[in-house]
């Protein structure tokens, strides 16, 4: 049996119904903050990572856990969440980290999912660490400016990154948890290199209508940002929006060498996603 923490999410989601599709015997864990859907014959376990305790009743007889770490993981315990999975029997972790535990390990915004990568990887279970870099589904935070006024404001308009489409994040994981990557590191990217700019013209073409580019002030975004991220995740995420180092605009093999095709380009992500932004 497999179990999917974060079920709800943009990865979550997309992982269960791949996993179900190959007849596998799935546990949805969420917080219940969403609807839930799930496919027929998966079953929905209510459990909160920040409670390690409360995944007890999802873990009973599973083989393999996908952990997905929300934001920086500062609110986590790694050692506890760990001894659950491994009193539970579990014998793999698949955990969902980020690009930026490699590329900036100094990073303050960074250093949770740092301490709990180290705990997966002492834990004496098998592990495969996944490390995206920005997601294409991070461009649901202009739907509605899109729809309001088909106008999207964003920082560093022209600085490009390889951004990822979660659903390969979610069949690379499947992947991993059928076995067969334990004590690899994946990096996900996608395929070529995408500015802001150039994503808001790809949803205008998705959608058959122009969509205005305005240049946001760094400060400005700082300042939307604090709203709904600790200080240290902010700064480090403008870091890397807008001075990303040659790594962080590298172009990844690991996609195509987990999945034996190339990862999906950003425009893929917005045809499948436009009805968001009507």
């Amino acid at each position: 049996m497999l179990v999917v923490t974060g079920a709800t999410g943009n990865v979550g989601r997309t992982l269960v119904s791949v996993l179900a599709n190959t007849g596998a015997a799935v546990t949805a864990v969420s917080r219940g903050r969403r609807p839930v859907a799930v496919p027929e014959a998966i079953r929905h376990h209510r459990a909160d990572l920040e409670d390690p305790q409360s995944l007890r009743g999802a873990l009973a007889g599973a083989d393999a856990m996908f952990l997905l770490v929300e934001g920086a993981g500062a609110n986590l315990d790694g050692p506890e969440i760990i001894k659950v999975a491994t009193e539970a029997g579990v014998k793999r972790i698949v955990l969902q980290s980020s690009q930026a535990v490699g590329t900036r390990p100094g990073a303050a915004s960074h250093a949770p999912l740092h301490a709990i990568e180290d705990h997966v990887r002492r834990s004496g279970l098998g592990w495969t660490i996944l490390r995206p870099g920005g997601f294409a589904s991070n461009a649901f935070a202009w739907a509605d400016a899109i729809r309001s006024g088909r106008t999207v404001a964003a920082p560093f308009g022209d600085v490009g990154l390889p951004v990822v489409d979660p659903d390969d994040i979610a069949e690379v994981a499947a992947m991993a948890l059928r076995g067969g990557h334990d004590g690899h590191t994946y990096e996900l990217t996608g395929p070529v290199l995408s500015t802001p700019r150039q994503r808001v013209a790809d949803l205008a073409a998705a959608l058959g209508e122009p969509i205005r580019f305005v240049e946001q002030p760094p400060d400005e975004a700082r300042r939307q940002m604090l709203t709904f991220m600790p200080p240290p995740v902010v700064e480090g995420t403008l870091a890397i929006l807008g001075a990303p180092t040659a790594h962080e605009q590298r172009i990844s093999p690991d996609v195509t060498q987990v999945l034996g095709r190339p990862p999906r380009p950003f425009t893929e992500w917005a045809a499948r996603n436009i009805d968001a932004f009507r």
